[in-house]
């Protein structure tokens, strides 16, 4: 199994900044994409922000220009630096993990979750 930890989330102020952190650990043989997720109430769940193992992104139009994702393939950890927050952005965030596990088979995991409040 792999365990996604994630870390960073909180209350802001519109026009503040938050990162997310996430963590990856357990039987990864190698990693593909990671990505953050959110998810507010009432809403489906949508991709926020996507990064391929060769270091290609892909962000939602709404985050565009203000939300940055990075990844660390040594220690396989994913970042979200979240700059001009909006009151929109509140979610609860979602780390997402692609990868190959150590019997070779293709799979996914998700992080728990950490909330993110955007408001005055």
């Amino acid at each position: 199994q792999v365990q996604l930890v994630e870390s960073g989330g909180g209350l802001v102020q519109p026009g503040g900044s938050l990162r997310l952190s996430c963590a990856a650990s357990g039987r990864i043989f190698s990693m593909n994409a990671m990505g953050w997720y959110r998810q507010a109430p009432g809403k489906e769940r949508e991709l926020v922000a996507r990064i391929s193992s060769d270091g290609s992104t892909k962000y939602a139009d709404s985050v565009k220009g203000r939300f940055t994702i990075s990844r660390d393939n040594a220690k396989n950890t994913v970042n979200l630096q979240m700059n001009s927050l909006k009151p929109e952005d509140t979610a609860v965030y979602y780390c997402n993990a692609e990868y190959i596990d150590t019997y070779r088979y293709p799979d996914r995991s998700w992080g728990q979750g950490t909330q993110v409040t955007v408001s005055s």
